[in-house]
């Protein structure tokens, strides 16, 4: 998930040893699907004046491992910090920052820097838990709210969004402040912080994922949640307000270029009229009068709006979305209350947001499940949740990594009877091929297919291995024997579509220090702290040589998406990533597999409309279909990279600026906007 991306880099454990005069406190739990307990934070302040966190989460298999020290000087900022450990695809994570002699100094495994120490900047780690980044935010509170310097670039504002009293009938009341932060990242951090004089975090919510709160305030959790809710409602409302018009009457837009998504070509130039948020007529350029408002596209490409196929989107990413271009999104897997209330606020308009094309999350029950959706452990529960999704209108179900295989084939049946597609995770202790002959219309991600020819009836794939296990393997795999083409020809010949996400597994090779590869197009129109963030590895790549084969096994997992391609297997254009930028960079991807760049858009466009059951909706610029459009300068059909160069997104009759979406996110814009008057 976008949300808060610099600070879900480093979900911690940790085991620490403290002396025996340290002083505990303050504490927190972790809770995720209900109030289940997931992890915790515990700090500890010791005599030495050393703070020390040792902080736990884990959810869906995976979560790093980290040890904070640090001492505070009397502006709230660090004197020293430090962290140690591992990243959530288990890179090592090595941190530290002190002030000597007026200098700020730091060092990591991406970074190292010294600065001049302006009086009460605050150094933003790289790899801190939330209570780390918490102290920043507690500094700003103290000050009044004025903005807070950082230490390497950049600041940080904060606004006070909310107020609650908890407790009462004779238990302790505590008053509860909700603080927006700006400066972090894309988008704007919550925390909830209680005192006056001494503010300190009390819980910090990602609504529908996770709580994290002061211990013994748990049955508190959600009230805190269903406020924050409503104040980050508040917010997008009036962001959407803003930076959406609505394209009342008939709107001609003259001379542009129209991609056929269809046949994967660029026409010449037309004229296409809309009203009331459906395309009317698509004409020859000149044909077209009488409109209410006329938008002069200059002869620049008209495109159908772009679908990303892999999102598991919340309500801020809607902006980043539009402002590429694209209009819808396929959710793979979310909480469903959270999903449900948010696809509701898009179809009423008030929420800056892609149209969502919902597909239901089903996992089995084990230590390692993931949460969202529902957790099944027999055949007649998963039939239930078929049932919720079916009688809610889901286009498919999503199956997941701890699904009991034993009843896989029943549910397959059972989610074909009621017209609902079947996609998924292999799940555990089976291969790629059985999922196949179990009936799945998709799989999702490149390293499940490819695992295929790397496990066996052992392989635990609900933990990393089911990462590092492909980064290690498919360097030497033989595409030209036997058994990989079989394979690619099964799913050619029962039309399995394959989601790749292959650009999100860029970060199989990514090494510490570098910005990461999928990025580097974009990186500098980023805010600092996350151009920062993006030299952070994820996975662990000890040396030159395990490098070396990290980086032939992605270029092979590029390779394997032009041979399905090639062979008739549907190549379906999804990120599982950063909105947006991720999708341009998927395309990219799939023109070095050696699709064209007509074909790579229209796995976006055409093919996604037609696996996401949309065809009668979007996915091509024809007359009764949704005014979902967007126009680019350059050529896309042509150079894919102009993919970034949006100059006017129009979502279903209301039509955006790009320029104004980035900036609204601190993000440089890539090219002038087209006015729309």
């Amino acid at each position: 998930m976008l949300r808060n991306a610099f600070i879900t880099l480093v979900l911690a454990i940790a085991a620490v040893s403290f002396g025996a005069r340290a002083q505990a406190g303050p504490n927190y739990v972790v809770l995720v699907d209900d109030g289940r307990k997931a992890g915790h934070l515990d700090v500890v302040r010791g005599d030495d004046g050393i703070v020390r966190v040792d902080y736990l989460f884990k959810d869906n298999g995976r979560g790093p491992e980290l040890k904070e020290e640090f001492v505070l000087g009397p502006d709230g900022g660090f004197a020293t910090y430090s962290v140690q450990g591992k990243s959530t695809f288990g890179a090592p994570v090595e941190e530290r920052f002190r002030v000597e002699s007026g200098e700020a100094v730091w060092a990591s495994t991406s970074e190292q820097g010294r600065q001049p120490h302006e009086p009460g900047a605050v150094y933003a780690p790289l790899g801190g838990s939330p209570y780390a980044t918490s102290l920043a935010v507690a500094a700003l509170a103290k000050r009044g709210g004025e903005r807070l310097p950082l230490i390497p670039g950049g600041s940080l504002s904060l606004e006070q969004v909310d107020e609650v009293e908890l407790g009462g009938s004779g238990a302790p009341v505590l008053r509860a402040r909700l603080v927006k932060v700006t400066g972090m990242d894309l988008v704007p951090s919550f925390y909830w912080l209680t005192g006056d004089s001494e503010p300190r975090l009390f819980a910090y919510i990602l609504p529908g994922w996770m709580q994290l709160i002061e211990n013994g305030w748990q049955t508190s959790a959600q009230t805190l949640e269903d406020r924050q809710r409503q104040a980050e409602r508040s917010v997008l409302m009036g962001m959407n307000k803003r930076l959406g018009k609505p394209l009342s009457g008939t709107t001609l837009i003259r001379n542009a270029r129209v991609f056929d998504s269809r046949a994967a070509v660029l026409g010449e130039p037309s004229d296409v009229l809309i009203r009331d948020g459906r395309i009317v007529a698509v004409l020859a350029t000149g044909e077209g009068s009488g409109a209410d408002r006329v938008i002069d596209a200059g002869g620049r490409v008209l495109t159908p709006g772009l679908f990303d196929m892999h999102g598991h989107i919340d309500e801020w990413q809607g902006g980043l979305h539009l402002a590429a271009g694209v209009t819808t999104v396929r959710d793979m897997g979310n909480d469903n209350a959270t999903l449900q209330r948010l696809m509701a606020a898009e179809r009423s308009g008030k929420l800056l947001s892609p149209g969502v094309v919902p597909a239901g999350f089903i996992e089995g029950e084990s230590p390692m499940s993931a949460r969202n959706g529902f957790v099944i452990s027999t055949l007649a529960e998963a039939k239930k949740a078929v049932d919720w999704y079916a009688d809610r209108k889901y286009v498919g179900i999503k199956i997941y990594n701890s699904f009991p295989k034993d009843i896989l084939r029943d549910i397959v049946a059972y989610a074909h009877s009621r017209d609902l597609r079947v996609s998924g995770h292999v799940p555990v202790y089976l291969r790629a091929q059985d999922v196949v002959d179990a009936g799945f219309d998709e799989i999702q991600h490149i390293n499940q297919v490819l695992l295929n020819f790397l496990v066996d009836e052992t392989t635990d794939t609900r933990t990393l291995e089911r990462f590092y296990l492909p980064a290690r393997g498919v360097a030497d795999l033989d595409f030209d024997s036997a058994p990989v083409q079989d394979f690619i020809a099964a799913l050619a010949g029962a039309q399995i579509a394959v989601d790749p996400t292959i650009a999100t597994f860029d970060f199989i090779r990514h090494r510490a220090g570098q910005t990461a590869p999928a990025f580097v197009a974009v990186v500098d129109h980023l805010p600092s702290n996350l151009q920062r963030s993006l030299k952070v590895a994820s996975f662990d790549i000890p040396d030159d040589e395990t490098a070396a084969r990290y980086e032939r096994s992605y270029q092979k997992m590029v390779e394997f998406v032009g041979r399905m391609y090639r062979a008739g297997v549907p190549i379906l254009a999804g990120t599982d990533g950063m909105p947006g930028f991720t999708l341009q960079r998927e395309l990219e991807l799939y023109v070095q597999a050696g699709m064209t760049p007509a074909q790579a858009l229209q796995t976006a466009t055409w093919t996604a409309a037609r696996h996401s059951r949309t065809m009668d909706d979007r996915g091509a610029i024809e007359a009764g279909k949704r005014a979902d459009l967007v126009l680019f300068d350059g050529d896309p059909t042509r150079d894919i990279g102009d993919l970034r160069r949006a100059v006017l997104v129009i979502k279903n009759g209301v039509a955006y600026s790009p320029s104004a979406l980035y900036t609204a996110y601190g993000i440089k814009p890539f090219a002038e906007a087209v006015p729309v008057d």
